[in-house]
Parts: structure tokens; C-alpha cells; sequence
């Protein structure tokens, strides 16, 4: 079994008694209880038996795991391929002590003393956790508020642009309209000077006609 599955769950147990330690072994879902357990249940009996030490007042003082060697296996596979696969190995050291009641209590305030410490840092990154996601929420809204107004100022600045192209080309359709009116008046008088130009003519003409016939009656 590999060591990091079993340090969780040394990590549960440091610092506990030894009994206690047990129990909360038993009932543990993880699979790396049952080799933690006998290696604990080893210890005690160690102490028991070797330091004659008092079985009910043994605590775990030291609880780690090292990395022992990997087995190398192969598994078959398709096609008659095999895959590598490494069985890792863990290396569990307990360290158990003898403590009195005064220890304990001493241990156990410790303990407890950890713990509130680790839930007041827990809190206090909570906090600091959910205080910058105000932050931002807010930086967000004014960003989002600034960048509505230059909307909104780029559309007024458009449809001032847009108003006044539209000024522009109603003056130049007016100026054109006058210049398409003067031409045809023009255009009229033109035609009418050519026909009274032609009449005049014409009269000249007849008068000049009746002259030489009476020269040429008489």
C-alpha cells in the first residue's frame, strides 16, 4: 500500500491514547487501518512486555510513514502487450509513552488548544476568503457601471453625429433642389429669347419680301 494512503490515516491518530486509537481504527472506512492497527497493537505489547510499562496510560507520542521499495509487476494486456505496474510499499513507525493524568490533561489541553487554533485560522481564512470575493463582486459592479456610461456616452456621441449628418444632408438636398429649379427657368427664358429673336426675324423678312414686290409693281 502506498504512503500516502496511510499517512492520513497516522495523521488521525497522533497524539491520541492508545485505546482510543484503537477504537477509532475499528471503525475507520479506510483500508489502511487494518496494518496501522497491528502495528499500534505491536507497540503496546511491546511496552507491556519489554518496558513493563502500564498498558492504560500509553500514548502515541510519534506516528509516520516512509516509502518503502515498489514491486515491479506486469500486467497482460491486449494483443500480447503487458503493462508495468508498481505495488508500492509503506514503512509505518508508532512511538508510544507512558504518561501520567497531570500529562495527559497537559496533552489534552494541547490538543485542544491546536484545535481552536486551527479552527480560528480556518475562520480567519474564511473570512479573508469571502471578504475578497466582495471586493471583487464590487469591482466587478464598477467596472461594469463605468463601462454602461461609455456605452451610453458613445451613443449619444453617435447620434449627435448622426443628427448632424442628417442637418447637412437636408441642406444639401434643399441647395440641389434650388439648382434643379433655376435650371429649367433658364432653360425657358433661353427658349423664349430664341422665338421672339426668330419672330423678329421673320417680320424682317416679310417686310423686306413686301418691299421688293412693290419696287418691282411699280
Amino acid at each position: 500500500m502506498g504512503p500516502r494512503k496511510v499517512r492520513r490515516v497516522v495523521d488521525v491518530i497522533r497524539g491520541m491514547k492508545t485505546d482510543e486509537a484503537l477504537t477509532v481504527l475499528q471503525f475507520s472506512p479506510w483500508r489502511a487501518c487494518d496494518p496501522v492497527s497491528k502495528v499500534l497493537r505491536s507497540a503496546v505489547a511491546n511496552a507491556e512486555n519489554n518496558k513493563q510499562l502500564d498498558g492504560e496510560l500509553l500514548w502515541i507520542s510519534e506516528a509516520y510513514v516512509d516509502e518503502g521499495p515498489s514491486l515491479r509487476r506486469w500486467r497482460p494486456r491486449a494483443q500480447g502487450r503487458a503493462y508495468p505496474v508498481h505495488k508500492r510499499t509503506s514503512h509505518i513507525t508508532v512511538v508510544v509513552e507512558e504518561r501520567g493524568d497531570d500529562d495527559a490533561e497537559e496533552t489534552g489541553g494541547r490538543r485542544a488548544s491546536r484545535s481552536a487554533d486551527r479552527r480560528a485560522k480556518k475562520s480567519t481564512a474564511k473570512d479573508d476568503k469571502t471578504k475578497a470575493k466582495d471586493d471583487k463582486a464590487e469591482d466587478d459592479k464598477a467596472e461594469t457601471a463605468k463601462a454602461e456610461s461609455d456605452e451610453a456616452e458613445t451613443a449619444k456621441a453617435k447620434g449627435r453625429h448622426a443628427k448632424d449628418d442628417a442637418g447637412e444632408t437636408e441642406e444639401t438636398g434643399s441647395a440641389e433642389k434650388t439648382s434643379t429649379t433655376e435650371k429649367p427657368a433658364k432653360k425657358t427664358a433661353a427658349k423664349k429669347a430664341s422665338a421672339e429673336k426668330d419672330a423678329d426675324e421673320a417680320d424682317d423678312a416679310g417686310k423686306a419680301s413686301d418691299a421688293a414686290t412693290e419696287g418691282e409693281s411699280s
